[in-house]
C-alpha cells in the first residue's frame, strides 16, 4: 500500500478507495514508476543548469580577484616608477588611485559572487540530494512493482481456479452420472429384450437341433438303443414267419 501512497500522493483513506476504482493496478503502477522517471529527468536538467550557473559564478569570482589583485599590482608599480622618475609623481599618484579603485570595484564583485556562490553552491547540494533519494526511491519503488506483478499473477491465477471450483455443483454431477445409469441399465434391458425376441422367431426344426447338440453322446446312446430294439423286433418277425 505504501507505494500507492507515495504514486498518489492521497492520504490512507482515499488511497483505499482510488486503488479500488484501478481496473488495472500493475498497469497504474508503471505509469505512475513513468511520470516519476520523468520527473527525475526534469530534475537531473534543473541541476545540471544550476551547476552551471554555479560554475560561471566560480570562474567570475576568480576573475574579480585576479582582476583585484592585477589592479592593486599596477597601483604599485606606478608609485615605483615615480619614485625613480620615470613618471612624474602626481600623475602617478592619479593613474595609482584610479588602479586602487578599479581594485575595490572588483573586490565588492568579488565579494558578491562569493554570496552568490555560497547560495547557488548550498542549492546544488540540496537537490543532488533530492535527486539521489528520488533515484533510491524510484529504484525501491521497482522493485516493489515486481513483487506486485508476482502476486498479481498468483492472486490472479488462484481467483480463476477459485472461481472454477466455485461453479462446480456436486449435486448436478450426481444427477449426471444417475441419468447415464439409467441409460444404460435401458440400453442393456432392450438388448435382452431383442434377445427374447430372436428366440421366438426360431423354427421347431431349430429348437430340435439345438436340444440334439445340447444332449451331446446321451442323446447318441439313446438312438443307438432305439436302433437295437428295432433290429430285435425285425429279427423276431423273421423268425415267426419261417416257422
Amino acid at each position: 500500500m505504501s507505494i500507492f501512497k507515495r504514486i498518489f500522493g492521497i492520504a490512507s483513506a482515499e488511497t483505499h478507495a482510488a486503488i479500488d476504482k484501478l481496473e488495472d493496478p500493475v498497469k497504474m503502477t508503471e505509469q505512475g514508476i513513468r511520470d516519476l522517471k520523468v520527473d527525475l529527468d526534469k530534475s537531473l536538467r534543473a541541476l545540471a543548469e544550476v551547476k552551471a550557473v554555479a560554475i560561471r559564478t566560480r570562474k567570475e569570482l576568480e576573475g574579480a580577484k585576479t582582476t583585484a589583485k592585477d589592479y592593486e599590482g599596477k597601483a604599485v608599480l606606478l608609485l615605483k616608477k615615480a619614485e625613480t622618475g620615470q613618471i612624474d609623481v602626481s600623475e602617478a599618484d592619479r593613474l595609482a588611485t584610479e588602479a586602487l579603485s578599479r581594485k575595490d570595484q572588483a573586490l565588492q564583485q568579488a565579494s558578491v559572487n562569493q554570496k552568490s556562490l555560497a547560495t547557488q553552491e548550498a542549492n546544488v547540494a540540496k537537490m543532488e540530494q533530492n535527486v539521489q533519494r528520488l533515484k533510491s526511491q524510484i529504484g525501491q519503488w521497482e522493485n516493489e512493482l515486481k513483487t506486485l506483478k508476482a502476486r498479481a499473477k498468483v492472486s490472479a491465477a488462484s481467483q480463476k481456479l477459485n472461481k472454477q471450483l466455485a461453479n462446480i455443483d456436486s449435486s448436478s454431477t450426481v444427477g449426471m452420472l444417475e441419468r447415464m445409469k439409467e441409460k444404460v441399465d435401458q440400453q442393456e434391458a432392450l438388448a435382452e429384450s431383442y434377445g427374447e425376441m430372436a428366440d421366438m422367431s426360431k423354427s421347431v426344426d431349430d429348437e430340435i437341433d439345438k436340444a440334439l447338440l445340447g444332449t451331446g453322446s446321451s442323446s447318441s446312446a439313446g438312438g443307438s438303443d432305439a436302433l437295437a430294439a428295432l433290429k430285435a423286433k425285425l429279427a423276431s418277425g423273421k423268425d415267426s414267419a419261417a416257422e
